[in-house]
């Protein structure tokens, strides 16, 4: 991706382990997320991997020049023995949205930030947002791992975003 001159981040477990710079659990998989805007770009980019969509619970070719749409979000991109997730993003411009209720944004400067180890990761109160509906073992431990980490204005976005989407998630009584 170091030539990619579009926004992107890494996202899910791994953002949030270059978040806290060191690796907390396993990772069974690579994911990016990118703006739905530049979905084209992305095909371009990584040209002559074979690309893929899931829409309905069914995984299927994403053609070249296709643009997705919502509900669709999750995409890959595979070749030999590597495979990226790319998870489309939703973006007003100024900020990065919440594809599951546009309630909530944040800016961009604090969607994606860079990393002690200078990659552009999704910023850990959005991973973490993601994580929450409905966590498994593994999200509650990135939760617990990672929420020390964050600072006062993280901790204060991830909790109002919380109770925007939730009444009484078991998170927002921890924070």
């Amino acid at each position: 991706m170091r030539d990619y001159n579009f926004p992107w981040a890494i996202a899910g477990g791994w953002a949030i382990d270059l978040f806290i710079g060191e690796v907390t659990r396993t990772h069974d998989d690579i994911e990016i997320m990118i703006f739905r805007s530049d979905q084209l770009a992305i095909q371009q980019y990584l040209s002559g991997w074979k690309f893929y969509k899931v829409q309905g619970g069914k995984i299927t070719t994403w053609k070249q020049s296709e643009v997705m749409v919502p509900p669709v979000h999750e995409t890959y991109a595979e070749r030999e023995n590597e495979k990226i997730e790319i998870l489309l993003n939703e973006t007003d411009g100024v900020n990065w949205i919440y594809r599951r209720d546009t309630r909530v944004s944040r800016e961009l400067s604090k969607a994606i930030i860079v990393s002690d180890a200078g990659m552009p990761i999704l910023s850990p109160e959005i991973a973490l947002l993601y994580k929450s509906k409905n966590p498994k073992q593994k999200d509650e431990q990135d939760f617990q791992n990672t929420y020390p980490h964050m600072n006062l204005d993280q901790k204060h976005w991830f909790r109002e975003a919380l109770k925007i989407l939730y009444v009484d998630h078991s998170w927002i009584s921890l924070n």
